[in-house]
């Protein structure tokens, strides 16, 4: 078994578009850059001021993006691998991203209970989606601009909807542009 051991916790990872590199974010901030098959790291990138929570390439196989526990979304050239842009709308950590099926939008759910939905190519926000709990997961339909996310429902319990809140029940969402 090959691999590397971090001196930092290793967070959720992807491939990358071409299926021969693995990148694994971490708790350190940064990006580590495995050649498949063999784990061989290739590079470290620095990404965040804090953890790096999560990782997604676009399907136009042009960009990925991160999110970390510094609030900000970071918009890389998979090229070039150097960050192109950071969106720093958000107060809390980015806890999941999605591009769209064409990869002009990225959506990235974060501890803000919110949603912010922004143009790649400019960074200009197009909308918020306002979420009772901070979503855990958030992914575009595969041809169409249809987000489904998963969150809590605390509303359910007609309790005040904060973080604080420990009955929760799960539900999925659809939200359309």
């Amino acid at each position: 078994s090959s691999g590397i051991n971090a001196e930092w916790p290793l967070r959720p990872g992807a491939w990358d578009n071409m299926d021969t590199n693995f990148y694994l974010t971490s708790g350190s901030g940064t990006i580590h850059i495995l050649e498949y098959p063999s784990l061989v790291e290739l590079m470290v990138l620095p990404a965040h001021t804090a953890h790096c929570i999560c990782l997604k390439f676009s399907p136009d196989k042009r960009h990925f993006a991160t999110g970390g526990a510094d609030a900000l979304i970071n918009i890389w050239d998979v090229d070039e691998l150097v960050c192109l842009k950071s969106y720093s709308r958000l107060e809390w950590p980015v806890r999941t991203l999605s591009f769209n099926h064409d990869g002009s939008l990225l959506a990235a759910g974060s501890e803000d209970l919110v949603i912010d939905i922004s143009h790649v190519a400019t960074g200009e926000k197009i909308t918020t989606i306002s979420c009772n709990a901070f979503p855990f997961c958030c992914s575009w339909h595969p041809s169409q601009n249809v987000l489904a996310f998963v969150t809590d429902d605390k509303s359910k319990h007609n309790e005040k909807h904060s973080r604080d809140s420990d009955k929760t029940t799960g539900c999925v969402k659809l939200y359309g542009l």
